[in-house]
């Protein structure tokens, strides 16, 4: 039985996509350029930690999920859904090369009827002053022969709370159709969807999302900064104010932004925002604040060090736990772990990683957990896998960038926080 759904990407969006509407009973084709990617998927071994492999091995068993690098396989679905990523060029400016080959490799295969989807977080716009005219060379007419519309991705990898399923669905069209046909197939799989008015309210709205993230992480970055010189304890303050029941949101600090998202999702904005004569000097600060963080844990570690161990930097044995960008998953995109080995490394450290979801990172391999072998051991990301109590006495200095020990790390000689 042929595709009703076609996804163009087969990476951290597109396949709990594919799970998603395979379980509502939908037939998906992932389309990815990675061959080895595809024939794995067509074994039934995932790649992405959110798509078990005994998960995808039954939907591909049952003829509900395929894959493939012919973009031929398009030309029959109902809809196509496109998720791939969208990096930042060197200049930390949007770089869209790849949705865009992507949507001039669906031109040519576009029938009547079919719906498309962005679903690559993006500047506002992107729909339909980039993907709308790449997709009308086919010479049909986005709104009249074809509907195109937007709905953010809005993955959290890990998550098992909210999910592809229940986490409601945006969706923005470019006409009142494309996005009553968009929304129409969300909800053949989704439990909640929310329409929008246009594709630039859908696209403003993920930015708005992340960009609220970044902006309250960086203040609490920059009130951590300033209570190490008060010799203020940050946690017990942030600890101390979730008490109130209303009117405040718990941020915690940490040694930078990771993920695909929040580090990246404020340059789209203020990139954009320069075309209408406007800067979002408020996001640009946030942006400074969190990308210096990992200068700071460097001085920190430094101290620790010095002061600790009497030992300097240079010649130092240091072991990072955890480089993942947040604990207990593989997924190790704009990791702030990768800054911070880079820094280390600079300052003459002999640096070694141990994390139990990556076994590969920076071109290190994951060493075995023996953290009284280190002169220091570098709380990075803090997988509830590692019994910290224990890292505490065996360790001989530890720098908790996360507060994974507690109370017990707290007043402790041997443990300096963040």
């Amino acid at each position: 039985m042929g595709a009703n759904i076609a996804i163009v990407g087969a990476g951290y969006v597109g396949m709990p996509l594919a799970r998603v509407f395979a379980e509502a009973g939908k037939n998906v084709v992932l389309v990815d350029v990675n061959r080895e990617v595809v024939d794995g998927i067509n074994r039934g071994e995932s790649h992405i930690g959110d798509v078990p492999s005994h998960t995808l091995k039954a939907l591909v068993d049952a003829g509900r999920v395929s894959a493939t690098t012919d973009y031929d396989a398009l030309k029959d679905v109902d809809a196509i859904l496109i998720a791939l990523p969208t990096p930042l060029s060197s200049h930390r400016e949007p770089d869209l090369t790849i949705v865009e080959s992507a949507a001039a490799e669906i031109a040519p295969r576009l029938r009547k009827g079919q719906v498309v989807v962005l679903e690559s977080t993006t500047y506002p716009g992107t729909t339909r002053e980039s993907l709308q005219p790449i997709l009308e060379r086919s010479g049909m007419k986005a709104g009249a022969d074809f509907h195109l519309a937007f709905s953010p991705e809005r993955v959290d990898p890990g998550r098992t709370d909210w999910t592809m399923k229940n986490t409601p669905k945006l969706v923005g069209g470019l006409t009142p159709a494309c996005t009553e046909r968009a929304v129409e197939l969300y909800r053949s799989a989704v439990d909640t969807v929310v329409p929008l008015s246009s594709p630039e309210a859908a696209e403003m709205t993920k930015l708005l999302e992340n960009i609220f993230r970044a902006v309250n992480i960086a203040l609490v970055n920059e009130l951590a900064q300033l209570c190490e010189r008060m010799e203020v304890d940050v946690w017990e303050v942030v600890e101390a104010a979730e008490t109130k029941p209303f009117g405040f949101m718990s941020f915690k600090p940490g040694p930078g932004l990771g993920g695909h998202c929040i580090p990246i999702d404020p340059f789209y904005l203020t990139w954009k925002a320069r075309e209408y004569d406007f800067y979002t000097e408020f996001i640009d600060l946030a942006g400074k604040v969190n990308a210096n963080m990992p200068f700071f844990c460097r001085s920190l570690i430094s101290q620790a060090l010095n002061h600790g161990a009497e030992k300097s930097l240079k010649g130092s044995r240091i072991l990072i736990l955890g480089v993942s960008y947040k604990a207990d998953i593989d997924d190790v995109r704009e990791s702030p772990a990768k800054k911070i080995v880079e820094l280390l490394r600079k300052a003459g450290a002999e640096v070694s990683y141990h994390d139990p979801h990556v076994d590969r990172f920076d071109g290190l391999r994951s060493v075995a957990y023996a953290p009284e072998s280190y002169d220091c051991v570098v709380i990075v990301t803090a997988h509830n896998a590692i019994d910290y109590d224990d890292l505490v006495e065996r360790a001989q200095v530890v720098v908790d960038l996360r507060n994974a020990t507690g109370r017990n790390g707290t007043g402790n000689g041997k443990v300096w926080k963040l």
